[in-house]
């Protein structure tokens, strides 16, 4: 049985997501893949910023580690 991050990630497939590193970096983008080690692939990612509407940098493709990973903010009611 997948614990329940897992079970949310599944949901947000294909959707918009934040996610907040432990160094404080944020990207948005659409959560593609992901594994049980919460590795994520997303696509369309940006770099956000906190105090501006602008991205700070615009990646399309990128992986991120779980193990850097803070938080996720879904975009999907759950």
């Amino acid at each position: 049985m997948p614990s329940e991050p897992i079970r949310l990630l599944n949901k947000s497939l294909h959707s918009q997501i934040l996610v907040k590193l432990k160094d404080g970096h944020e990207y948005v983008g659409t959560l593609e893949k992901y594994d049980p080690t919460m590795n994520l692939i997303m696509s369309d990612a940006v770099e956000a910023s906190d105090d501006s509407s602008e991205p700070i940098a615009k990646y399309g493709k990128i992986l991120v580690r779980g193990n850097n990973i803070l938080y996720i903010k879904t975009s999907r009611p759950q």
